[in-house]
């Protein structure tokens, strides 16, 4: 924390210091407009060529002084995010709020782990990791979080967050500049739409002619000038009339390809500038090389084909001028060479903006990955095997309070399926989600929360916390039982890691106990890996059957000075312990 502290104090110096720049410079900028004026006022009073040279002089200092306020107006967006980038952590750090999008959009209630595990929604993993401010990204990360990596992928990401973690400055850099952006979903999309987009060329005759006409309006404006003849002005007035009907003809075009297009040129302009980040990194680890690369085309970098195409639609963005659209229009039909080069750049370019877009959005999600990495360096990344041993030191939930998390050392090797006890309160569901969420977390090449892992990278299937679907006139029995069938269904065609808490909770005690362990049969057949929780003790001796498969686990709870207490530790064995009874005699309910 004392690191995002000295750069909260480091911003604020800068954002000071910028913005007394910023405040100067618009006094002068304001002052330099005012005495432009003034000098033309003189001119008209006194017809000194002096008085325009003043003009001339204070015109273009405010032209000057309108560059570097532009510069300093950016600079002060980019110091601010800065700054709040460092408040966001320090507030976070001190759990006092969790100042980041919670991803609910992406909350899928059919995904085998997403609503049991909490992956989306508030105080949510991804509301904690999420690191991201574009669209892309965000999309990007949030399906990371959905799906397993392939092991080879898991250990590059594991080598790309590991060199991201140690460039604090630069991962600062690089979200600020995406901040900036105020890129948003429909942006994003408008972009992606109009480079799909295909239309069919400007003819060849259309082409000579937006060259033809200009040319004529400018040797009749030079030979007015020349002769002062009132039929050059005559011939000038023509051409410009028909230089507005030519692009008249082409108004609709013009508007389909800017159509949806607000302030997409500044959108533009940051994804060039977020791109210009990455590609002036040097980077060591192959993702990140490999991703810098796919910022090459044709010969250039991506920021530089971005750079162009923002600066296109700034230019067609004066078609939305009446003044200054009929002036460059009826003169050199300035939009209609706007579109020609808008329409070549798409077709030399369109096929890469998808993957230059995705670029940014695989950077945003290391770099939220390689954040989560630096704010707890006693995380580790788990050792990647293809022998289906899975196996945590000092094991805890990513999300609970450092300060009062309790470590647990489990091992699914050489028994790969644990049986799991516990009264209530005792820590089992918080345990089958420590070690659901770190299975994810693995899956993707990030840190987990352990002090050791070692982990063969499996889909992870769970049924811990199903909801009634009142609008699909579901039960929660009936949902539940669909959550089962998708379990087993997945199992048919890979093995994968199993979470089961309590299930069958909808029918009668004996029901429940056979169906429990038919499932438990039938999910160690399919080699499952992973764990159940049952109060049933009947359920644990099923490991007299299995003793190679399943073992038995438990959460004890001690009663001391007349009251419970819970160390949450795991135990081998099962749970002894009557709880429940307790505590209704202490509260008289028996």
């Amino acid at each position: 924390m004392d690191i995002y502290k000295s750069k909260l104090t480091f911003f604020t110096g800068e954002l000071n210091k910028i913005n007394k720049k910023y405040n100067t410079i618009s006094l002068f900028r304001l002052l330099s407009i005012f005495l432009f004026l003034a000098s033309i006022y003189f001119y008209i009073q006194k017809s000194e060529g002096f008085w325009i040279l003043l003009a001339v002089i204070f015109f273009t200092s405010f032209l000057f002084l309108m560059r570097i306020h532009s510069r300093l107006s950016f600079q002060r967006l980019l110091t601010k995010a800065l700054l709040q980038i460092s408040e966001d952590e320090i507030s976070f750090l001190k759990r006092e709020k969790i100042p980041f999008e919670n991803g609910v959009e992406f909350q899928d209630f059919h995904h085998p782990y997403a609503y049991d595990l909490d992956i989306f929604g508030e105080h949510s993993l991804f509301q904690n990791l999420n690191r991201t401010a574009t669209f892309i990204g965000k999309k990007i990360f949030a399906t990371s979080l959905l799906y397993k990596a392939t092991n080879d992928k898991i250990i590059a990401n594991q080598q790309a967050v590991k060199e991201l973690t140690e460039k604090l400055d630069w991962r600062q850099e690089f979200l600020a500049f995406a901040k900036v952006s105020q890129d948003n979903q429909s942006s994003y999309e408008a972009l992606l739409k109009w480079s799909k987009s295909s239309r069919s060329d400007l003819s060849k005759t259309a082409i000579v002619l937006s060259y033809v006409f200009p040319a004529l309006f400018l040797g009749t404006l030079i030979a007015y000038l020349i002769t002062n003849s009132i039929i050059f002005l005559s011939c000038m007035s023509y051409v410009f009339v028909i230089n507005l009907i030519f692009l008249g003809k082409f108004f609709k075009r013009i508007q389909s390809e800017i159509a949806n297009a607000d302030n997409i040129d500044k959108i533009i302009a940051q994804y060039g500038l977020l791109v210009k980040k990455i590609e002036d990194e040097k980077f060591h680890s192959q993702k990140l090389i490999d991703l810098q690369k796919r910022l090459q085309f044709k010969s250039a970098n991506a920021s530089t084909h971005f750079k162009k195409l923002s600066e296109l639609f700034s230019r067609m963005d004066t078609i939305a001028n009446l003044v200054t659209a009929t002036v460059f229009n009826g003169t050199f039909l300035f939009n209609f060479h706007v579109l020609k080069a808008l329409l070549k750049w798409k077709k030399e370019h369109s096929e890469a903006i998808e993957d230059w877009l995705i670029v940014i959005g695989e950077f945003e999600k290391l770099n939220s990955l390689a954040n989560f990495s630096y704010n707890n360096p006693d995380f580790v990344f788990p050792t990647i095997n293809s022998d289906y041993k899975i196996g945590f030191s000092n094991l805890s939930h990513p999300l609970l309070n450092p300060k009062t998390r309790v470590g647990n050392d489990t091992l699914f090797y050489p028994q790969s399926f644990m049986i799991l006890t516990g009264s209530n309160m005792s820590g089992k569901s918080t345990f089958l989600r420590s070690l659901g969420i770190n299975m994810v977390l693995g899956g993707m090449g990030c840190v987990v929360c352990a002090s050791e892992a070692t982990i063969h990278p499996l889909p992870v299937l769970v049924s811990m916390r199903l909801s009634d679907s009142l609008s699909d006139s579901e039960s929660y029995f009936f949902a539940e039982i669909k959550r089962l069938k998708q379990i087993m269904d997945c199992l048919e065609v890979e093995p994968a890691f199993v979470l089961l808490d309590e299930i069958l909770r909808g029918t009668n005690s004996d029901d429940k106990r056979n169906g429990t362990i038919e499932v438990l049969k039938k999910v160690i057949a399919k080699k499952a890996i992973g764990a159940i929780a049952t109060h049933d003790i009947e359920v644990c001796l099923t490991t007299n059957d299995y003793p190679e498969i399943l073992s038995n686990n438990c959460f004890e709870v001690e009663i001391k000075d007349n009251d419970l207490h819970f160390d949450y530790k795991l135990r081998e064995g099962i749970c002894k312990n009557k709880s429940a009874t307790f505590l209704m005699k202490k509260m008289e309910v028996i």
